[in-house]
């Protein structure tokens, strides 16, 4: 079956049109970048720090935003894919943290890293209990708004889906997504990503804290990265062609998409892809060649 695959691309500020770039698809994991940049808003704005603890400590909010509170991930549990494989509804949050015994952390806060979906459902109830909003208010008036995106929405039900590409996973419920899903143009993607790294949202002085990541050990196997790492919601790290990215990865049924942004000398250059079917190091590995074919075009051929 044929796996259709669409890309945006923006080159030093300015979008670069190619075909389906306005494809409405799922944001995955990318959401996690958005996520992060709403939490250091706050962070700026003065009302919450990232190195206190939690409501649902005793990790800090840097520590979840980083993978690095001690949580578990429900990603683990065969009977959650067993369960969104058979179309059923999504369960309970407080159920799914029982079934995962969520509570009990699996190493102390800090000493050690595990990517955790359950970390960044603690997210989105921080901003919740900060701003007083619900979550898709927050991330449309902290982050989406002020970086000039207004197609982008949260998914709660299956009736949000419509008319999103889904590849085979056409009944899927984003309820499964503890931490809430986004959906919007593929374009939007590459755009928040280029935008808020410009600094057109945080200071710098956050940003630097944004990107600062802890490093993941060598080679990742059938994917582009030599030395991979994990910032603030943000994937950073060199991959094969010498360029280091920034951004991020997400999959789900049915589709992955891979949104990063790099540098080379003077100019930068953002591109979001979103494939059908599954797939991480071939949506990464698309990303790494439009960007180092735009970064580093005399280099594109070799």
């Amino acid at each position: 079956m044929h796996s259709s695959t669409f890309f945006s691309l923006v080159s030093n500020g300015s979008p670069v049109r190619h075909g389906e770039h306005d494809a409405v698809v799922p944001w995955w994991s990318f959401t996690k970048a958005v996520l992060s940049a709403v939490s250091l808003s706050l962070v700026r704005d003065g009302l919450v720090r990232l190195d206190d603890a939690v409501l649902e400590g005793p990790f800090t909010l840097r520590q979840l935003l980083r993978h690095e509170a001690g949580l578990a991930d429900y990603g683990e549990l065969v009977e959650y894919h067993a369960a969104v494989a058979r179309g059923e509804a999504p369960w309970p949050a407080d159920e799914m943290v029982q079934r995962l015994d969520a509570t009990r952390l699996r190493y102390a806060p800090g000493a050690g890293w595990r990517y955790s979906n359950v970390g960044y459902m603690y997210v989105a109830r921080l901003i919740e209990r900060v701003t007083g909003l619900a979550l898709e208010e927050a991330l449309k008036q902290r982050a989406l708004a002020p970086l000039g995106l207004s197609r982008v929405r949260a998914a709660k039900t299956r009736a949000d889906l419509d008319g999103v590409c889904l590849g085979a996973a056409s009944t899927y419920d984003p309820g499964w997504v503890y931490h809430g899903l986004l959906v919007g143009p593929l374009s939007d993607a590459a755009l928040f990503l280029d935008r808020l790294l410009a600094g057109h949202l945080l200071p710098d002085s956050l940003l630097q804290e944004m990107q600062a990541a802890r490093p993941l050990g060598g080679p990742l196997p059938g994917r582009p990265w030599t030395s991979p790492g994990y910032g603030l919601g943000l994937m950073q790290g060199v991959v094969d062609t010498g360029l280091t990215l920034c951004g991020h990865t997400g999959a789900g049924p049915g589709s992955v998409v891979a949104v990063y942004r790099s540098a080379y000398g003077v100019d930068t250059a953002s591109c979001a892809v979103f494939r059908e079917g599954s797939g991480e190091g071939f949506a990464e590995g698309e990303v790494v060649n439009r960007l180092s074919a735009t970064l580093k075009p005399e280099k594109s051929g070799d």
